[in-house]
């Protein structure tokens, strides 16, 4: 399968490209969908969308060769020169340019993609802007460029596996399972994510983490090992109300440990914190009332869900010019059907 998406993306610009990858049920496997690449199936089953997205160094260049290369993949907007879909890529939203419900024929495939500048994706995995690319980077995804080949890139993903874990660790309790673990972790996302309400199976996140829990763990790993000094983990335990194994974590929830994770959240997360705790004060003021009451899980949800909900209405709304109403319409059916049939 890895050789049909390298096939699928040399037909685009790559010069400008720093970073790629593939993510969503058409890549990794998602319960209750058909198996991905597995066995004599060599492609995403029929009917799945593959979703990419391009991390470019110049966003105005890149759009200028694929319009160029590719017209029809773009809406209207096209006609107003690649220029302005530059700045409507920077300038709103997450920051994120969609084309969406690419047929590829010659391959089988139908694909949507988006492209970012690399500014922009730096930005949101180090300080959760919009929660936007960095969620989707919260989950397993499949590299078509090795982001070890940027280094300031490689740290800024690094980072933002340990933000998501650290901010994990404050709504768990001290004992919890890898699955609860991993839940915490994919559902920060999807929490606050207005398309939630009705636009997206109620049962995503379990059907994201359940048939992924291995490639979670090694996604984690690294971050785990950063964290040993909080977090144990006991591979010999049984999951609660069952005689099944499971991966157990016992966690430190002192005072110290908290404020020590609070302290090195992302900045905007701190702001959302900041607005958000009962007291007032700067930050270090706000981390000694949070690290101590007990309703800090909940301030803390609310405050990522507070990030992911403007940049969930804002990217959809923009997501409708740059697809198109038609392929909005067909997009949101697809997903619809997708929701009801799972």
């Amino acid at each position: 399968m890895l050789d049909l998406y390298r096939r699928t993306v040399k037909r685009f610009p790559l010069g400008s490209v720093s970073y790629m990858f593939a993510y969503g049920s058409g890549v990794k496997q998602q319960e209750g969908y058909e198996k991905v690449g597995n066995g004599n199936i060599q492609r995403p089953p029929p009917g799945t969308v593959v979703d990419l997205v391009f991390c470019v160094r110049d966003a105005l260049g890149f759009h200028a060769e694929n319009l160029h290369r590719h017209p029809e993949h773009y809406s209207a907007l096209r006609l107003l020169g690649p220029r302005c879909v530059a700045n409507y890529q920077e300038r709103l939203g997450a920051g994120v340019y969609c084309n969406t419900l690419v047929p590829l024929a010659d391959l089988g495939l139908t694909i949507k993609y988006g492209v970012v500048s690399e500014e922009q994706l730096l930005e949101d995995l180090l300080h959760w802007r919009h929660l936007y690319l960095a969620g989707r980077l919260h989950k397993p995804v499949t590299d078509l460029v090795n982001p070890a080949d940027n280094p300031p890139l490689k740290a800024a993903l690094d980072r933002n596996l340990l933000s998501a874990l650290q901010v994990a660790l404050l709504l768990l309790p001290d004992k919890f399972t890898a699955y609860s673990l991993f839940h915490t972790i994919a559902g920060l996302s999807y929490k606050g994510d207005f398309r939630m309400i009705f636009g997206e199976n109620k049962q995503k996140v379990h059907n994201i983490v359940n048939p992924q829990i291995r490639d979670f763990f090694s996604l984690y790993q690294p971050s785990l090992g950063q964290l040993s000094n909080f977090v144990a983990v006991n591979m010999n335990g049984q999951e609660p109300g069952s005689r099944r194994p499971a991966i157990l974590f016992e966690q430190d929830k002192s005072q110290t440990a908290t404020a020590q994770h609070l302290h090195q959240l992302p900045g905007e997360l701190r702001k959302r914190l900041e607005r958000n705790a009962a007291c007032r004060g700067d930050y270090a003021e706000v981390v000694d009332h949070l690290s101590m009451v007990p309703q800090l899980p909940e301030v803390l949800q609310a405050s990522v869900n507070d990030i992911v909900w403007r940049s969930s209405v804002t990217q959809s709304i923009k997501n409708i010019a740059s697809a198109g109403v038609l392929k909005s319409l067909v997009y949101s059916y697809r997903k619809a059907q997708k929701t009801f049939a799972v």
